[in-house]
């Protein structure tokens, strides 16, 4: 840790955004004040290694924004729920107390639970935080003693996360310092130049080594432009590409069959599925629109390559197939063996080798002692729109949004809307900033930021647990989610003492485990040091049966539990509802990505004026193929209508060459920072994927026409 100078304290930190890096932050404040005054990389994480992102590094811009939520506030009795003009958000809200924001809140839940029963109310939130205590702890222990609808979090990674619980039966996977050893490196629909840039060190020393990187992705993403070879895919097809590079692997005898006999289970039902005509190149062509010879060489390079690596993200479980597609993908390696090998492999997330103690955090058991005496409901948060507009029995009379901004972030956006602007939906929103979902809130509460609050966290993209001190004291009034759900639980009247459990008892209890993962791993330790990798052997996972947790004991190509569920055995490529292959494109022919913003996190950062100027020029833009433009008679810089049955916005097209003809492409904002105050998921649908419950915003057909604006 960097020395600190006199009157100055550097504390350590972790960035709680949801990314897979989790990267270690060093906070050098001003004692004498008590103000951060840098936040820097810590240069001792082996994985993160001392730089931060563009957004982190400017962090302090978020957290001194003058635009901060500092304060408790209620909506005037005046103004109608609804979208406010940007800047006037204020006007809407009256400062309150915090005993006034908890007896006000407390008093209306109460009302609501006792008329219209406990699930009335609805808890909506994500990752926001991905902290164990800010993501999922006194929250959840409030909601199941309330006895409130419990919220499915599928939004990002539940078709994925499905996937790679069918083949494995864990999320593990390839280290990041691993891949400096692959000698051929696949990302697919992964933009790690944009969204993973802790792991781009170690694939360009694989690439100065000799190894060749590979990009599968509908859009000329930062790293498919930096690629030795990009495959413009059509989107929602990934299923297909998978199993016809299965095709040539088997038909040319590449698979490892040592490997496969000694890990795998189902793979003569697989040799004879991918043997099937549609998968043979020239048939996965015509679907792909990738070339059957392209196929046949990246089937052979990566069957070939010793050690070969796959980055896989989460991008392409985001359409109507892509739990299929997830699976497909995560199959490859297990052919080849390249477990075998250190640096082969694939990664998708390795959220689920941390055994934090979530049961001892969450407390489920408590729903128990809830008027309900049994389980609540489960609501899809990918459906947030037709649960506030058409579930009953009972209706949602009560959301609670925290770690989240579903106005702008979530599916069917219209709908969405039209739900949380009902003058009889009781809306509380714990926010840092005035954002698109604050508008619609009855109570504003202010939440601090990571640099504010003590917390433990994992990751999605590495194998270190860490420790998150805070560097100032919170702004304003901001309370974090276990202050404001513990106190809320002894305003209800519950009487478990678990509701004045301190950050400490939380972090304590995370910890409470006898997995030998976590061994040696405590608090204490995390005091001292501030990460510790997993106590897990240094070499990949699952080159031995003994790693995998299925019900066979193996890797499964086939899945007797997916088949139970309802969906196929084995992968199988079905075409979307909504894709130039399906009948909906006679009405609407073009396929349309909803891409986050590089400069954004989701819809985070948006409103910052430093990370808009990295945006500048492709926020409010359609990204247009020369073909399809020119069928319509645009150019760069007309004004254009994208429309289909669900909704329709206005744009200025951009013909820059970075999507596929038949593809177009805009960027999440928030909703306010659009001219007509609307945002790009209000052409995404509420339709779920094949497995998982996930949401398909990939799987989304429009049409697009020169606007008269």
């Amino acid at each position: 840790m960097p020395h600190a100078q006199a009157n100055t304290k550097v504390v350590h930190a972790v960035c709680s955004h949801d990314c897979p890096d989790s990267c270690g932050v060093l906070v050098t404040v001003d004692t004498l004040t008590g103000r951060a005054t840098k936040v820097q990389g810590d240069p001792s994480h082996p994985v993160t290694r001392g730089f931060l992102c563009g957004k982190v590094a400017k962090y302090l811009d978020r957290v001194y924004s003058p635009d901060r939520l500092l304060y408790p506030m209620r909506r005037r009795s005046d103004v109608p729920k609804g979208p406010l003009e940007k800047g006037n958000e204020a006007a809407a809200f009256e400062r309150i107390s915090w005993d006034e924001a908890l007896d006000l809140i407390a008093g209306r839940l109460k009302a609501i639970t006792e008329t219209h029963g406990p699930e009335s109310v609805l808890p909506y939130s994500y990752a926001g935080t991905i902290g164990q205590l800010g993501y999922g702890s006194m929250d959840r222990r409030f909601f199941h003693r309330l006895g409130a609808s419990q919220l499915d979090r599928t939004i990002c990674a539940s078709a994925g996360g499905a996937a790679m619980m069918s083949v494995y039966g864990v999320k593990l996977g390839v280290e990041p310092q691993n891949f400096a050893h692959a000698r051929y490196i696949i990302a697919w629909g992964a933009n790690i130049h944009g969204n993973n840039i802790h792991l781009w060190p170690f694939i360009e020393q694989a690439r100065r080594d000799g190894a060749k990187l590979i990009v599968i992705d509908p859009y000329k993403t930062r790293t498919a432009a930096l690629a030795d070879w990009h495959i413009a895919i059509h989107p929602g097809t990934d299923t297909a590409l998978a199993l016809g590079m299965m095709h040539v692997i088997v038909r040319d005898g590449l698979e490892n069959t040592e490997y496969i006999a000694r890990c795998t289970h189902g793979f003569d039902d697989l040799k004879r599925h991918v043997r099937q005509p549609e998968y043979a190149p020239a048939q996965v062509e015509k679907v792909t629109g990738v070339a059957a010879a392209d196929i046949e060489r990246l089937a052979r390079e990566y069957a070939r390559a010793v050690p070969s690596a796959i980055r896989l993200n989460y991008g392409i479980q985001r359409s109507e197939n892509g739990g299929a597609g997830a699976r497909a993908v995560l199959m490859l390696p297990l052919l080849t063996g390249a477990w075998m090998h250190r640096g082969g492999g694939v990664q998708l997330s390795t959220s689920g080798s941390f055994p934090f103690n979530s049961t001892r955090l969450q407390m489920p058991e408590l729903m128990l002692a809830s008027p309900l005496k049994r389980e609540a409901r489960v609501v899809n948060m990918s459906q947030l729109g037709q649960a506030l507009t058409e579930l009953n029995d009972p209706p949602v009379k009560a959301m609670f949004v925290y770690n989240s901004n579903p106005a702008a972030v979530a599916p069917n956006q219209n709908a969405v809307l039209r739900g949380m602007a009902r003058e009889d939906l009781f809306t509380v929103v714990h926010e840092q900033f005035f954002t698109d979902t604050a508008d619609y809130a009855d109570v504003l509460l202010p939440a601090p930021t990571f640099l504010e609050v003590k917390d433990t966290q994992g990751a999605y993209g590495h194998l270190f647990a860490q420790l998150s001190s805070p560097a100032i004291a919170p702004l304003g009034e901001a309370r974090s989610n276990v202050w404001l759900f513990g106190q809320l639980g002894q305003r209800m009247g519950f009487p478990e003492t678990c509701f004045r459990d301190t950050e400490d008892d939380l972090i304590a209890q995370a910890y409470e485990t006898t997995h030998p993962w976590f061994a040696g791993i405590t608090p204490e330790r995390l005091e001292k040091e501030g990460h510790v990798r997993l106590n897990l052997p240094e070499g990949e996972p699952f080159s031995y049966p003994e790693w995998f947790r299925t019900p066979s004991g193996k890797g499964e190509f086939s899945s007797t539990a997916i088949a139970e569920a309802g969906s196929d055995a084995l992968p199988t490529f079905h075409v979307p509802n909504e894709s130039r292959l399906s009948p909906q494109a006679a009405i609407y022919p073009l396929e349309f990505l909803p891409r986050k913003a590089d400069n954004y996190m989701n819809s985070t950062f948006a409103n910052l004026e430093s990370h808009q100027k990295l945006e500048s020029g492709r926020i409010g833009v359609l990204e247009m193929h020369r073909t399809d433009a020119a069928l319509r008679g645009i150019a760069t810089g007309d004004p254009v209508e994208i429309f289909n049955d669900r909704g329709r916005m206005q744009l200025i097209a951009h013909v820059n060459g970075t999507v596929p003809e038949g593809v177009v492409a805009a960027r999440l904002s928030w909703n306010k920072t659009h001219a007509e105050g609307q945002g790009i998921n209000l052409l995404t649908s509420e339709r779920l994927t094949d497995i998982g419950g996930g949401a398909t915003f990939y799987s989304t057909l429009v049409e697009v026409r020169k606007s008269c604006v």
